[in-house]
């Protein structure tokens, strides 16, 4: 049997190429920002040429002034960050900000209900208030530096979802002291925690693992330490479980990270379904995923929208 080249083999991957997703989002924003007359950065035209232009990602003007209201709080109310790379074409804060805010400034959640209820997650019963960058520095114990952060939340009176938006990313956010060389990477669990600088000075990551029951699955019995690569997705699970509430990822269903298919009806495969499985089945109801089409979707069959939801779709490449 002649055997295939390297460069023969690429074209029959199975799989869609995060590089292609990746472009396609860049050739979009590029676009976005130049009908719209916008400076943009000199090497990359998806994203504009200064922090300070953020309002100029921002589709729609009542989301700008309700961001500026939210993150100019008198002195000792909770405010929450704006991130360094907002004006950034692909910011998935930025992203979360254009899908969600018109839906919190207007008072119109439906969609969002509509999405979550397509996988079977309960909407929280009451009124329901939505708000982004959520944070307690109580449940892990982190005094001081940047805590975890939730995206959005949807908080009612039985129930709060919690929910990690991603657009462009590869992945989930690793453990800095790994990146930073401070770690081998190595399970600390297996030594008492001894050799885990978090649990050190304090951080409750590993406490409140053990106590939900998750040290019993086969990825967090392993030798490999697995904040290592996926050290936000803990975090921010272990946090939602521990308030008591749901955990969901936002995502882009043509990004391959997450989620990603050979063909129809082949099993799933990308980054979601991989974790999915360190969860002990007890939390499985509390965990779920919806993507950014199926709230797209859901805005448009409602007509509500109609004056910013085609223009979001032109920023991200949804209109082909």
């Amino acid at each position: 049997m002649k055997k295939e080249k390297s460069r023969q083999l690429v074209k029959n991957w199975p799989f869609p190429r995060y590089k292609r997703f990746e472009k396609m989002l860049h050739e979009s924003a590029k676009s976005w920002f130049k009908d719209r007359g916008y400076e943009t950065h000199p090497r990359m035209a998806y994203c504009l040429a200064k922090h300070e232009q953020w309002p100029q990602n921002i589709i729609c003007a009542d989301v700008v002034e309700y961001i500026n209201h939210e993150k100019s709080r008198p002195e000792g109310e909770e405010t929450y960050p704006l991130h360094k790379y907002l004006h950034h074409g692909l910011s998935s804060q930025a992203m979360v900000f254009n899908l969600v805010g018109p839906l919190i400034v207007r008072n119109d959640l439906e969609p969002l209900r509509i999405a979550l209820a397509s996988q079977n997650l309960k909407w929280p019963s009451g009124q329901v208030d939505a708000s982004f960058e959520y944070d307690d520095r109580s449940i892990f114990n982190e005094d001081r530096g940047q805590p975890t952060s939730i995206d959005l939340i949807l908080s009612g009176e039985s129930n709060t979802v919690f929910v990690e938006a991603k657009l462009v990313e590869r992945g989930f956010g690793g453990c800095s002291v790994f990146a930073g060389g401070d770690c081998e990477g190595m399970n600390p669990r297996h030594n008492n925690y001894e050799n885990c600088y978090l649990h050190h000075i304090g951080r409750l990551y590993w406490n409140q693992m053990e106590e939900l029951g998750f040290l019993e699955t086969a990825m967090l019995n392993g030798k490999i330490c697995p904040f290592v690569n996926y050290y936000q997705f803990f975090r921010e699970l272990i946090f939602a479980l521990v308030k008591g509430g749901i955990f969901v990822l936002l995502h882009d269903e043509r990004n391959p990270a997450f989620t990603k298919y050979a063909k129809i009806n082949s099993p799933e495969g990308g980054l979601w379904p991989f974790l999915s499985g360190s969860i002990p089945k007890e939390y499985l109801s509390k965990v779920g995923r919806i993507t950014i089409q199926q709230v797209v979707k859901a805005i448009e069959e409602l007509g509500k929208h109609d004056d910013w939801i085609q223009d979001f779709k032109r920023k991200y490449g949804l209109i082909v």
